[in-house]
């Protein structure tokens, strides 16, 4: 053992020292590039590999694991026939205003509006609705639009009529919902 970090002649080939562990043949030479190794007291200077987050899209990632990955919408749905579809869907009008916030194209708004209505239809069928609710993530579908959204598109007169399109059909589904648990709770009572 050395101390100091003296080189010594250990049981592989070649000197080395204690601080720097002896790699191989060639290993002690200088490349000009950066040590192989660093000691452990000196920072890392690469970033680490994270993914990319952006501050604004937190509450609307942590919206879509309640509802979708922790099943809270189907079980609204399933719970509360018409009510919790309705619920779940304004619940997902919260993804679609971070959009126009951040001045998503609208054609992808329009399609976020889409996915909510068709998630609505859906789980306002009994059983069989209530079942293509568990599969039909309307919430993942609009995050991964919001967050591949392509940037500094211009909105053109044809992307706004998608989206005025969009937004009368999902508001005649969530009108027929309305109108669906108005006349289930009348049949009841």
């Amino acid at each position: 053992m050395t101390t100091g970090g003296e080189p010594h002649i250990g049981p592989g080939v070649g000197p080395h020292t204690d601080r720097e562990p002896h790699l191989g043949r060639g290993a002690g030479r200088h490349t000009g590039r950066e040590p192989r190794t660093q000691p452990a007291s000196e920072p890392r200077s690469e970033p680490r590999s994270r993914p990319h987050r952006e501050p604004g899209l937190e509450g609307v990632r942590t919206l879509t694991r309640v509802l979708d990955h922790y099943l809270v919408d189907p079980l609204l749905g399933l719970v509360l026939p018409g009510a919790g579809d309705l619920i779940g869907s304004l619940l997902g009008l919260y993804v679609v205003g971070v959009a126009v916030r951040r001045r998503t194209s609208p054609v992808m708004i329009a399609r976020m509006l889409l996915n909510l209505a068709l998630d609505a239809a859906l789980g306002f069928v009994p059983v069989i609705g209530d079942v293509a609710d568990f599969a039909f993530k309307a919430n993942q579908k609009n995050l991964a639009l919001l967050s591949e959204r392509p940037a500094g598109s211009k909105p053109t007169v044809r992307d706004w009529l998608i989206v005025g399109g969009a937004a009368l059909v999902f508001v005649a589904v969530i009108a027929l919902v309305i109108y669906g648990v108005v006349a289930l709770v009348r049949a009841i009572a």
